[in-house]
């Protein structure tokens, strides 16, 4: 066993197919099908029940994932204490979405504040609007946004990572069988329609390339609330796989496929001030973010919550 199959297991077990795992790890589907065989030989155990709609975790699969992810964290515990940490220090103002904040940055403050504990991050939930005139006013360093929804031309950025749209139904939905919706298809189905971070716009810019709307059933800012109402039977939506997780708040399980026209994805990424003089400590957050996101097997942690 080694620490190949251990991120190929958890990155399977978080996101629920092997093709999103293997997207993620910017690897081959048939490596991450080969490593979870490997790791289930070694530990004479079916770590996941295969089905069409994807991987879903066994009794040993669910106690073998915890004992997997405390490894994996002893794993970069250990390697921040060889890292010579940063004697850089000083005072950024943050700025973050409430989808960036709440889906994106977590992991990445609590390793900054390890790798760089001379670095103070003040961070501020605005929506765009408020940060772009935040920016442009000298009231934050930087911003931490959708990039996907920025079109100032004062303001510079760069886009970190890009987050596919697919279609949220629950467990056992007619859609699952074709593994495939056309949009047709989806505009008979009540929809949820999720508002904050300019959601609902964007959704009904592509949904307007497309002959058809949706039948809107509920409009809430809460992506909780979303994928309980999705769980539980109450609608479908569309949103990126940054926010999604395979269970609601009440344990039930949603599922994501492909529609038959491709969404745009959602972008994130960190914007400045054009013509911004940078600081030290704006130059090492900004080259953190750059690197992190250079390295494939980062992705994996950007968008998991604790």
């Amino acid at each position: 066993m080694n620490l190949r199959h251990l991120k190929y297991f958890v990155a399977t077990a978080e996101l629920g197919q092997v093709s999103r795992a293997a997207t993620v790890l910017s690897i081959s589907q048939s490596s991450v099908t080969g490593a979870i065989k490997e790791l289930e030989a070694i530990v004479d155990a079916d770590l996941f029940v295969r089905s069409p709609q994807g991987m879903e975790l066994t009794d040993s699969g669910r106690e073998f994932l915890a004992a997997s992810r405390d490894i994996l964290e002893k794993v970069e515990e250990a390697k921040k204490l060889t890292k010579r940490r940063s004697d850089v220090g000083g005072t950024i103002t943050l700025a973050a979405t409430y989808t960036v904040l709440g889906y994106f940055l977590p992991f990445h403050i609590e390793r900054l504040a390890n790798l760089h504990p001379g670095l103070d991050i003040q961070i501020s939930e605005l929506n765009r609007e408020s940060i772009e005139d935040g920016l442009l006013s000298n009231r934050f360093d930087l911003a931490m946004v959708l990039t996907s929804n920025l079109h100032n031309p004062d303001l510079e950025f760069e886009t970190l990572l890009k987050s596919s749209r697919r279609l949220w139904v629950p467990n056992g939905h007619r859609f699952l069988e074709k593994g495939k919706a056309s949009f047709e298809e989806i505009a008979e189905e009540d929809y949820i329609m999720l508002t904050v971070d300019e959601a609902a716009h964007t959704t009904m810019k592509y949904w307007g390339k497309t002959n058809f709307r949706p039948k809107t059933k509920i409009r809430t800012s809460s992506v909780e609330a979303t994928r309980s109402m999705v769980a539980n039977g109450h609608g479908v939506t569309i949103l990126s796989d940054m926010v999604y997780r395979p269970w609601s708040l009440e344990g039930k399980r949603l599922e994501t496929i492909s529609t038959d026209i491709e969404t745009p994805t959602m972008d994130v990424g960190i914007a400045w001030r054009k013509g911004t003089e940078f600081s030290p400590a704006m130059t090492l957050l900004l080259d953190y973010f750059k690197s992190s996101f250079a390295s494939p097997q980062m992705a994996q942690f950007s968008g998991r919550k604790k």
